[in-house]
């Protein structure tokens, strides 16, 4: 037997035993994947996942996928799954200045931010608007709060998500958290808020990079800034959030669904009159990437979930008003900023089939404010204060 054929045969039981392959400029390369231990590419992240719980890593698999039903954390889990996915890497270019081979993003994917035309339009507070903002202190994940889990869309499962997080907030946050063990954990946060704010991470890239088994590459980067603000409504006043209510933005999947709930921005500092919706910013000497993560605010005014995370909550209109049979909530926005390094050398985590596109990027909140302090949240919205 030839060794080409030993080659194609040992691949092939890689694959079929939850490996990954992937051709990459001409090479073979395999990627083991252990359900006994998950792994991240940045050495912080590493150490953090390295002694979390895998007694779930494979409950649920085949369940709700992540962001709103549309992802779908078993589909992407199994093996045969990987491996398409790591085979799409053969169709990806360099990710800039000689940078690593991998499944994204590529070089269209960013653009120079003073090549774009400012494109803001903001909406107009009208009679009876409010325009209060609230600001909770949460700090930058300076503790290294990591997981590659998401209770609210794959709840019970470990590396549900496929791409790590970072969180602030709730100190407990995992792929197995509970309203109760929620409530009962510590925070980063000032004046009590136990509620838990979460993003996939973005990571600096270097041609040096190894990519994990779900194809995340780089090195994870803590933001320079993080600004958690709840703001008003152009049309009415607010009404507080429930506790216990999760909301979710952008869709992580938007490669494979369309863009229709793709929500995020990205911009650079200075030039935040334009904002990106499907390509990274290249920002000039001085100036910092800025990712915008915007919340729906229209709750229905009873659940503080649905089947697919989104019905219950949604956005307002293009005039900022909320739809009948809704009521206007607190805006949550999350304002994240980064010192990324020159060139197109950097990227935001995602699903191995996704491809690193800036289109799906996203954000995840559940409230566990004290019920005093969402009192007065909406206190300060609705006297149009700035507090927090």
């Amino acid at each position: 037997m030839s060794t080409k054929h030993l080659v194609v045969i040992a691949v092939l039981a890689l694959v079929g035993s939850g490996g990954t392959f992937a051709l990459v400029s001409g090479t073979a390369s395999a990627h083991w994947r252990s359900d006994s231990s998950p792994t991240a590419a940045a050495s912080s992240s590493a150490d953090v996942l390295a002694g979390r719980r895998n007694g779930g890593r494979n409950k649920g698999r085949n369940g709700t996928g992540n962001n709103g039903g549309n992802n779908n954390a078993g589909g992407n889990a199994n093996a045969s799954a990987s491996a398409t996915a790591s085979a799409a890497a053969t169709a990806s270019a360099t990710a800039g200045g000689g940078g690593v081979v991998t499944n994204g993003p590529v070089a269209d994917d960013f653009v120079d931010i003073k090549s774009v035309q400012p494109n803001v339009q903001n909406v107009q507070t009208q009679q009876g608007g409010t325009t209060g903002v609230f600001t909770a202190r949460c700090g930058k994940n300076e503790n290294g709060h990591f997981n590659p889990d998401n209770f609210i869309v794959a709840p019970g499962v470990a590396n549900g998500a496929h791409h790590v997080h970072d969180y602030v907030g709730n100190l407990s946050t995992d792929g197995f958290s509970t309203n109760e063990t929620l409530a009962a954990a510590g925070t980063t946060c000032a004046q009590g808020d136990k509620s838990t704010y979460f993003w996939p991470v973005l990571r600096s890239r270097s041609a040096n990079d190894a990519a994990d088994a779900d194809g995340n590459t780089g090195t994870i980067l803590t933001p320079a800034s993080v600004q958690l603000t709840f703001n008003g409504s152009a049309t009415s006043q607010v009404v507080a959030m429930p506790s216990t209510l999760k909301i979710i933005m952008g869709d992580a999947k938007a490669v494979t669904n369309g863009t229709a709930n793709a929500k995020a921005s990205w911009s650079c500092t200075g030039f935040e009159n334009r904002q990106l919706a499907d390509k990274y910013p290249l920002c000039p000497n001085g100036s910092q990437v800025v990712r915008t993560l915007v919340f729906p605010s229209c709750w229905d005014g009873v659940n503080t979930d649905s089947a697919n995370h989104r019905t219950h909550i949604v956005f307002p209109d293009a005039a900022g008003a909320c739809p009948a049979n809704t009521k206007a909530v607190p805006t949550l926005k999350y304002r994240l900023t980064y010192s990324v390094p020159s060139g197109p050398n950097f990227a935001v985590d995602s699903f191995p089939d996704q491809n690193h596109k800036p289109v799906t990027d996203h954000a995840d909140f559940a409230n566990f404010m004290p019920t005093s302090l969402m009192n007065q949240v909406v206190a300060c919205v609705n006297s149009n204060k700035k507090c927090g």
